[in-house]
């Protein structure tokens, strides 16, 4: 395999999860930790919400929606704050810490009002990690070993959305359908991971200077160009990319039973976890253009196998598809966002591509769900094929935008 600039591809590379700083290691298992414990609860939190507490399949809905736009909004003034102040490390604790004393409400509540606080708090703790914690991989990791650093992270992040819901179904055997014991249990891997960042993680002693103003409107229209292409290019990614709900709905709709509707998601991200380490190696040594549009093409796949899936197997190999593709793109968007946006405004940058990658989510699930109810599952899947190939179009238009952030 060759690198971008046309060398042969380091062999050093395969073990290049060696020379990454202790730093990577300890984010990313704070990131496996706190999702094991978000997904066990996660997965159980709507049939709790339903079975137990009597809430409507709207208030669900309503509390979700909620939760996670809070989360996207916290990320701006978060990454902006941490370039502000220049301690990203206090505020990716706080966003943990606030995660973590979260989660007993949950197995505590007696209403949907404590569900829906809980949700709350633990949707700003979510915002106010995401962009100083993605810009701080960035500070610690060497400029060429970016693609594997954010790589390994969402590999780790992914084994815990991964160990989450396996856990659930194993606990739940295990103390007889209590899903508030269940929940307690949920409780311990989320402290584990504070302390992990608390301990192992440390602020690098030679940064570049903290911005030196919070940042304005007029400060967001100075970053560079190539900066809001990979704004962009997420977005529409994103577009070509809706929830993985649907994927979960899928499956329901070819006949897979309630109670093993969660392996579709344990599928994907088991694929997603396996992949996402080597894909990050990759974005360091290979063309962007040419790891993004595998990406697309995985993606294209993914939606054309759900578009005709009559059982539930094939579900499963749509899935399976759904998370190489995310394996092959998520990292390298983060790495391209480290690589253009400049270094005293890092937060601000991933602040700001994941608000507009949230809002791109939040309207792709909207006409996903319409062309679902009025033309039918296939529809949606043939409409997110169709996106990806209009993602395909663009990125062909900036590749060369791509090829600058990669020297």
């Amino acid at each position: 395999m060759q690198a971008a600039n046309g060398t042969q591809f380091p062999s050093h590379t395969k073990t290049a999860w060696r020379a990454l700083p202790a730093g990577i290691w300890a984010l990313g298992f704070g990131s496996l930790f706190m999702d094991t414990s978000s997904e066990l609860i996660h997965s159980l939190l709507p049939a709790f919400m339903v079975t137990t507490l009597g809430a409507s399949m709207v208030t669900v809905g309503i509390i979700e929606g909620v939760a996670e736009a809070t989360a996207a909004i916290m990320k701006v003034f978060s990454g902006a704050l941490s370039d502000y102040l220049g301690k990203r490390k206090l505020l990716m604790i706080l966003g943990y810490g606030l995660a973590a004393f979260s989660k007993p409400v949950f197995p505590l509540a007696t209403s949907v009002g404590w569900v829906f606080t809980a949700r709350f708090i633990d949707r700003i703790g979510k915002g106010i990690r995401g962009a100083p914690r993605d810009a701080l991989v960035a500070d610690i990791t060497p400029p060429q070993m970016r693609g594997a650093a954010y790589g390994l992270r969402q590999a780790l992040d992914s084994v815990g959305a991964l160990l989450g819901p396996l856990l659930a179904v194993a606990l739940m055997f295990w103390f007889a359908n209590n899903i508030r014991m269940v929940m307690w249990i949920a409780v311990v891997p989320a402290f584990i991971a504070v302390a992990l960042l608390l301990i192992y993680v440390r602020e690098p002693e030679h940064r570049s200077g903290p911005a030196t103003s919070p940042l304005t409107v007029a400060d967001a229209r100075r970053l560079p160009l190539r900066y809001w292409i990979v704004v962009l290019l997420g977005a529409v990614f994103t577009l070509a990319r809706f929830s993985e709900a649907f994927l979960v709905l899928r499956a329901r709709d070819v006949g897979l039973g309630l109670g093993y509707v969660p392996f579709v998601l344990i599928v994907m991200n088991l694929l997603y976890a396996g992949a996402a380490y080597p894909a990050g190696v990759a974005a360091d040594h290979v063309s962007h253009r040419t790891l993004l549009f595998l990406g697309l093409v995985l993606l294209i796949a993914a939606d054309g196998v759900l578009a005709v899936a009559a059982s539930p197997l094939v579900v499963f190999a749509g899935a399976a598809l759904w998370g190489l593709h995310m394996a092959c793109t998520q990292g390298l968007l983060s790495k391209l966002v480290a690589d253009t946006a400049p270094a005293a405004r890092l937060g601000s940058g991933f602040g700001i591509f994941n608000l507009v990658s949230g809002g791109a989510l939040l309207l792709a699930s909207v006409i996903a769900g319409s062309l679902w109810s009025v033309y039918g599952a296939p529809a949606t899947f043939l409409a997110g094929a169709g996106f990806a190939g209009v993602a395909a179009i663009g990125l062909l238009a900036v590749s060369g935008f791509l090829s600058q952030s990669a020297t």
